[in-house]
């Protein structure tokens, strides 16, 4: 079942970390965005006597998850005083990336995972025991050499909806682990990565 949004009325998700809002209108670009907040001793990222952590939107996407006009952002974290908060990797990656420009940076992302039932065997393992050598497995297709394959199916059409530069995926050497690779992307681009990873774990 797909829930009616109220008319005029679209969520945003925030990252890093992951929270929602609610926005009145539809929002084109990230300047159109107001800064928020969490609680930053929550999450390990500021002390309990000034645990407040801002969250300053720099890039949106299209919601994978909620389609229509609704959307993903990524934010930059600051800390009350307006310094960055130490976990703000992002700004000195813009900030060198900007300063480097004339070099044309590129990069891409190759990432490997397993999927893992719910009593954390992995799927398509004979319980307490092993698969199979590898083999069969690598790049493999049909029953009993790979598995849950509508779950990267998934996760790479979501990729190409939110505008994720996914270039590819393919099953690994045991049953259950996959890969996918993202990029080449230009310069502070790269955090398609970061957001990728964060949303597709």
């Amino acid at each position: 079942m797909t829930p009616s949004k109220p008319h005029n009325h679209y969520q945003q998700q925030k990252h890093s970390h992951d929270t929602t809002q609610t926005l009145p209108k539809k929002v084109t670009s990230p300047t159109q965005l107001p800064e928020w907040n969490f609680d930053g001793s929550s999450t390990g990222q500021a002390q309990s006597g000034n645990s407040d952590v801002y969250l300053r939107p720099v890039a949106i996407y299209p919601n994978p998850f909620l389609l229509g006009d609704n959307i993903l952002v990524m934010c930059e974290t600051y800390m009350s005083d307006g310094a960055p908060n130490e976990f703000n990797y992002r700004k000195d990656a813009a900030r060198l990336m900007q300063e480097h420009s004339d070099v044309g940076f590129w990069f891409g992302l190759e990432q490997e995972y397993t999927m893992l039932d719910e009593t954390g065997w992995p799927y398509g393992w004979p319980k307490n025991g092993f698969p199979a050598p590898q083999g069969p497995y690598y790049c493999g297709n049909g029953t009993g050499k790979v598995f849950q394959r509508d779950i990267v199916d998934a996760h790479y059409k979501a990729c190409l909806y939110a505008k994720i530069a996914i270039s590819g995926t393919n099953a690994e050497v045991m049953p259950a682990q996959w890969e996918y690779q993202v990029g080449p992307c230009e310069g502070i681009d790269r955090e398609r990565f970061c957001f990728f990873y964060c949303h597709s774990n």
